[in-house]
């Protein structure tokens, strides 16, 4: 979709922000702006949204006049709620091959982010969950606001974290990782930030600031540290402990019950997160679970391929169906999972989700050809 051309302040052409496109981008001198405006949705990434990034990371990468790349949102509420899974939801009952295109499209893009060759700035002052992680996580710089809350919540709609989340979770300390796929619990700045989910915590009010001198090519880094402050110590920091003991489990089952053992001043805190986890699909419980434990011996690439070989079973299950009904449809909260109990979930079941889908595995160039095309 093209835009009409205005003047930045730089004095370089620039395309302005149609206030009823649901991605806006604009060039400010040598400063690239993407602005996420579909504030209803909570900015949830649609086919057309992708599309757009998509196409516009490769033009920035080979325009010369173009230093750096900031990502932002237009609502006060989120940044990135997820990917658009009502979309989804229809494709997947009436067009199952347009939804696996979305899989596949929301994959490369990721991908796209972390192979791209300039500096990437996300400012982020809100919830970033699903799709949001994606397009931010395998950038250069990810800046928070007070009101950044990271969470990757999809068991409770009958998916599993993907966009190569489970990458990066694998990697974090005490078993966090896990404990955040499993649970889809939310994380504040402060936790964020001492996990290396985030690179700074500055004050959004420095946030034009910030694009005005990226735009005049002042030095990323040095920019952002000047203005980066601690936040101080996490909510997680007092339960770090328990969560690697309990989520460091072999099995889902076992997560469970050394939750339900945990004694002294942490026992109601892993009482809830045990009975949070049993209302969780089942089987995306385990897809997830094995998806961590396995992600921590791959490259993002390979994670990025097995998440589409998952996506692609679920399209095929029901729960991810279910999941979306009952949270987001009917909102009745009470998904009829199939199976309904963990230990009604076989290996052989998940080893079908996980099993290679042949030709029609996703295929994502290498990054020495990401590079070589100049993205």
């Amino acid at each position: 979709m093209q835009h009409d051309v205005m003047r930045s302040e730089s004095g370089s052409t620039a395309a302005p922000a149609q206030e009823t496109e649901e991605l806006l981008i604009e060039e400010r001198g040598s400063l690239a702006v993407i602005t996420l405006n579909r504030p209803r949705a909570l900015n949830a990434l649609n086919e057309a949204m992708r599309a757009k990034l998509a196409a516009a990371y490769p033009k920035f990468a080979r325009n010369p006049q173009i230093y750096a790349v900031v990502i932002q949102s237009a609502s006060e509420k989120a940044f990135c709620a997820g990917g658009d899974v009502r979309e989804l939801i229809r494709w997947g009952r009436d067009d199952r091959e347009r939804a696996r295109k979305a899989f596949a499209d929301e994959y490369a893009l990721d991908w796209l982010h972390e192979c791209f060759s300039k500096p990437t700035v996300s400012l982020i002052d809100g919830a970033v969950m699903g799709s949001g992680v994606g397009i931010t996580l395998y950038g250069t710089h990810r800046v928070a606001g007070p009101r950044y809350k990271f969470a990757m919540p999809e068991t409770a709609i009958g998916l599993f974290p993907d966009v190569g989340a489970t990458w990066k979770l694998s990697r974090l300390p005490d078993s966090i990782g896990m404990y955040l796929g499993l649970t889809g619990h939310a994380i504040g700045r402060a936790d964020a930030y001492a996990l290396g989910l985030l690179t700074h915590c500055i004050d959004p009010a420095q946030f034009e600031e910030i694009k005005a001198q990226l735009a005049d090519t002042w030095p990323v880094d040095t920019l952002l540290d000047e203005r980066h402050a601690d936040p101080g110590p996490g909510e997680l920091d007092g339960r770090r402990t328990t969560i690697a003991t309990c989520f460091s489990a072999g099995t889902v089952e076992e997560i469970v019950a050394r939750l339900e053992a945990v004694p002294g001043e942490d026992r109601e805190w892993a009482q809830g997160v045990a009975a949070d986890i049993r209302t969780r699909a089942p089987l995306s419980l385990k897809i997830t679970h094995r998806h961590i434990r396995e992600a921590a011996a791959l490259a993002l690439r390979q994670t990025l391929v097995r998440d589409y070989r998952l996506a692609w079973r679920v399209l095929e299950g029901e729960d991810f169906y279910e999941g979306v009904r009952a949270v987001l449809v009917d909102k009745d909260g009470k998904p009829r999972w199939n199976p309904s109990r963990l230990e009604d979930v076989s290996s052989d079941m998940v080893d079908e989700y996980f099993s290679s889908l042949g030709p029609i595995e996703l295929d994502l160039p290498t990054r020495e050809e990401m590079q070589a095309a100049r993205v």
